[in-house]
């Protein structure tokens, strides 16, 4: 393990700069801090291309719930790779964290560029993000994306950017599991589904129709506004149906990410019902 004193090394500047999402457009890298994220990378296979770690930190305490982590470290070390695995003080560990309370790990990875037909599967389940703003909410999309079984994701342009850190974060490692397509041109896109017979469904509040009254076991797109104006016009007009969740209460709409999270939990439900009627049959 290599040590790092200086703010001025190369690579602590170009983490710093990794900050900034020009940069990171550039390079093609982005980096990830926290030991439960690091651990999900290092198990998914994600492309690390180095790491630092905080001076004090013990991973071999981490090895109960970080075992990938764990037998990474160890394995950089054992083998003297000193060209991806540095040690650096805390103070200079605190300058390059973007959390309040840093964990003493942090990881730069590759990242990885989907194409749409490398997404499309035999489900063929995908969500659409037109105009998507808040971090919490993209990230919270793509991990519950991931817990409910879909394809795929797609950003448009002028959606908050995917390797944003508090997007990152709020995936809490799903970004490594769930293929996202981020910065599209979304006419173009739904045209290529609608090709492939996916049905497009847009959350609307004009909508007329209940979400729990269209089959979306297979074959399905939803797509979810941005925060403040929901569903661009020329984009709700591409759609197949406009589709609403119900609400009984006094409130007109609902939390991007919370709506997203209905929506593929119903297709969810659907499914497994489907999978109960075929085993009962």
């Amino acid at each position: 393990m290599q040590g790092i004193t200086s703010s001025r090394n190369p690579l602590i500047k170009e983490v710093k700069a990794l900050k900034n999402r020009k940069f990171r457009d550039e390079k093609g890298l982005f980096f990830i801090e926290g030991i439960k994220i690091a651990d999900e990378a290092i198990k998914c296979n994600a492309e690390i291309v180095r790491i630092f770690i905080s001076e004090g930190f013990q991973f071999d305490k981490e090895a109960a719930f970080a075992p990938y982590l764990h037998s990474y470290l160890n394995s950089k070390e054992n083998s003297g790779d000193k060209n991806s695995l540095y040690l650096i003080p805390s103070r200079l560990f605190k300058e390059l964290s973007d959390t309040e309370t840093p964990q003493g790990v942090l990881a730069v990875v590759r990242a990885k560029r989907y194409r749409l037909e490398d997404m499309l599967k035999r489900e063929n389940l995908f969500v659409v993000l037109d105009s998507l703003q808040d971090p919490g909410n993209m990230g919270t999309i793509i991990r519950t994306a991931d817990a409910a079984g879909f394809s795929g994701i797609i950003a448009s342009k002028g959606s908050v950017d995917l390797y944003n850190p508090k997007v990152l974060r709020s995936t809490m490692g799903s970004v490594f599991r769930m293929p996202v397509i981020s910065g599209a041109e979304i006419a173009g896109i739904l045209h290529v589904l609608k090709s492939e017979g996916i049905k497009i469904y847009a959350a609307h509040l004009k909508a007329s129709v209940h979400c729990f009254d269209r089959d979306m076991r297979s074959h399905a797109a939803i797509i979810i506004g941005g925060e403040s104006g929901g569903v661009r016009e020329e984009i709700a007009a591409m759609a197949d149906e406009l589709i609403k969740i119900p609400m009984a209460g006094g409130a007109e709409s609902l939390n991007a990410s919370v709506a997203a999270g209905i929506l593929m939990y119903e297709s969810l439900r659907q499914r497994l019902l489907k999978q109960k009627n075929a085993i009962q049959m």
